[in-house]
């Protein structure tokens, strides 16, 4: 399995979240700022434990996967769990998603040439 980009230091999380450029559902919040193509994944104690947290991460990551190449190359993205999420399964959670970034203006309809890298 190909690794993806994340954003894995506290300082890349409290540039984005500075932005504050944000969208929210009542599953998810997430956030975007400039940056290569990055994304990271916040989900609390909240949410439920870690084997429900780490299963929300690989539902987001293969979210992430998939609509990678509609994804703009010059944004970072935050998903922020909240704690209705744990109760949504893939579907719901990919719809969410894809709604989120569109109101962000960070999917693109035709994927970008480079996707897939």
């Amino acid at each position: 399995m190909k690794n993806i980009d994340s954003i894995k230091n506290s300082a890349g999380f409290q540039r984005i979240y500075a932005g504050r450029h944000s969208v929210s559902d009542r599953n998810l919040v997430v956030y975007e700022g400039g940056g290569s193509g990055k994304i990271g994944i916040v989900c609390s104690k909240k949410v439920g434990n870690s084997v429900v947290r780490h299963h929300f991460a690989r539902i987001i990551r293969e979210i992430y996967r998939k609509h990678k190449a509609h994804l703009r190359k010059d944004k970072d993205i935050v998903v922020i769990a909240r704690s209705a999420a744990k109760d949504q399964g893939f579907t719901e959670t990919e719809a969410s998603f894809v709604k989120l970034v569109k109101r962000l203006s960070v999917y693109e309809e035709q994927p970008s040439s480079t996707a897939g890298e």
